[in-house]
């Protein structure tokens, strides 16, 4: 018995210290360098500014914008940005993985860098899941400066932070945006890891990105500068034992591994293959000019420090209550709050044509989150919404077999994008859920451009309806799902291709009171 007893007073003690240990608070971040964009006068002085300005030249005010549709060029651009740019790398990320792609474009910033590129790696510290070790050592790099966001003070056991610190790292920096000497910039949907640009046999997420030149970039840089010394983002040497610059080889002996894998070889080589950044320097990619304008959350909200009325959501709330006849909303984790559904059940009451396109059950990659959109199904559609669910189909892929963003292939839908009549665009990180709206910061580019909205608009009309299930309201008050395959209309009673306990977990998932957190 006293055995017993000790062996609880042990275990206790160890509860309690580690609680201790995930209170223990962050280091201070006073005195951290500072450091800010590239001046524009000095940007225009690179390749990619002298290009810029040749392409800008009869576009005055304007921002160019190319869409990245292709997973293998969405990944080539950032690589090839990242190898043509001569004096900054800034970039911005939700999750990076330490897989082929991570990898690879990890490598293409130390290799920047070794040219003499200043390069500031911002990463959110909760889907960042490259070591510590790694980031300390390309920290190690006298021209790599990195930085987490809202980072956890138990590097092993992040999970205390949830229980000790809740407020706080329950709040992510979702954006995402890469950025080369202050002259061009991607943003959209993409994250760093190899489901995101085509490079694996599993689940792919079917995505979309868009590469900006012009007067956006500037504003795209200057809200960089906010986030990076911003108080929730902490220098890397702070948190962790600092990493000799020697060791700097291995990471370049671990992305030489990389290469030599079988299933990276093919890959390489579409990458050597794309010719999209040479077709910028060389004024011959097709650009979209428009008035563009970035959409961002200040990183105050990282900590909760900004009242509603500043949130990104409420700015783009008001871009859609100007919609006189269209809206075509395309998201992941479409979770419409109380609130939301409100607002988009007045727009088509004032007669406004609604289409929705998330993903179906079976294509999910979080059922959760899901069951946030279950429940407000029934109450869109009486509404004359219309629900498109994404299919998950069962195909093998590479890098270059998928080449829209609404395709049918193994895919998830993680595209965010938004389509006002038929004359607004906007595209960008921000998922259509409470998270997004509240927790996480996000950014986004809203787009003045009948071009390309008028394109969402026509992917309704035409592929969705081919490459998604259209959700129904029948006269029983039950739902159906019809799909078009083969020139045939096929008909579900249930959430296609879905198991009886996944939908009874949604089911269940969906009478909680979780809304606010999905």
């Amino acid at each position: 018995m006293a055995l017993k007893h000790t062996s609880l007073l042990g275990s206790v003690a160890a509860f309690f210290g580690l609680m201790l240990a995930g209170c223990q608070p962050l280091p201070s971040i006073e005195q951290r360098p500072s450091s800010s964009a590239l001046p524009i006068e000095q940007a225009r002085d690179t390749q990619l500014g002298r290009a810029i300005d040749r392409h800008t030249t009869n576009h005055p005010g304007t921002s160019g914008l190319h869409l990245l549709e292709d997973p293998g060029d969405a990944f080539a651009a950032r690589a090839l940005l990242a190898r043509a740019a001569e004096r900054t790398l800034d970039v911005q990320y939700y999750i990076w993985k330490d897989d082929l792609t991570g990898t690879l474009l990890l490598q293409s910033l130390h290799e920047a860098a070794g040219r003499g590129v200043r390069v500031r790696l911002l990463l959110d510290d909760l889907g960042n899941a490259l070591p510590d070790t790694t980031l300390a050592i390309l920290d190690a790099h006298p021209n790599i400066q990195v930085r987490l966001f809202n980072p956890f003070r138990q590097r092993r056991l992040n999970w205390l932070g949830f229980v000790t610190d809740f407020s706080r790292v329950n709040r992510r920096m979702h954006n995402k945006s890469f950025t080369a000497d202050n002259q061009v910039t991607i943003i959209g949907g993409r994250n760093v890891a190899d489901q995101y640009f085509g490079a694996t046999d599993g689940t792919l997420f079917s995505d979309l990105d868009v590469l900006a030149v012009g007067p956006v970039v500037q504003e795209l840089s200057e809200d960089f500068d906010a986030y990076w010394a911003s108080a929730s983002a902490y220098p890397v040497d702070r948190l962790f034992p600092a990493r000799s610059a020697e060791e700097l080889v291995l990471l370049d002996a671990e992305a030489e591994r990389v290469r030599q894998l079988p299933a990276a070889a093919h890959y390489i080589e579409e990458l050597e293959d794309s010719h999209l950044i040479q077709a910028l320097l060389n004024e011959r990619l097709v650009f979209v000019w428009a008035d563009t304008r970035l959409l961002s959350d200040d990183p105050a909200k990282g900590l909760g420090q900004i009242p509603r009325e500043g949130y990104l959501l409420n700015h783009l709330a008001a871009a859609m209550q100007g919609n006189e006849r269209s809206l075509n909303l395309v998201s992941a984790y479409f979770v419409p709050s109380h609130q939301g559904a409100r607002m988009l059940t007045e727009l088509a009451d004032k007669g406004v044509k609604i289409n929705v396109l998330t993903n179906s059950l079976a294509a999910t990659d979080v059922a959760l989150v899901y069951s946030g959109y279950a429940k407000r199904r029934k109450p869109l559609l009486k509404a004359g919404i219309t629900l498109y669910e994404m299919r998950a189909e069962e195909q093998n892929i590479g890098p270059r077999d998928n080449p829209r963003p609404f395709s049918s292939s193994s895919t998830s839908l993680h595209a965010k994008t938004l389509g006002m009549d038929g004359e607004t665009f906007f595209i960008g990180s921000f998922n259509f859920d409470p998270r997004s709206a509240v927790f996480n910061t996000e950014l986004g580019f809203l787009i003045d451009s009948p071009e390309i909205a008028t394109a969402l608009q026509h992917a309704f009309e035409q592929r969705i309806p081919e490459r998604a299930y259209q959700v129904h309201l029948g006269e029983d008050g039950d739902l159906f799902w019809t799909s078009r395959q083969d020139g045939q209309t096929h008909r579900y009673e249930v959430d296609p291709k879905t198991s009886w306990l996944k939908r009874l977990a949604v089911r269940f998932f969906s009478l909680l009171p979780i809304d606010r957190l999905l």
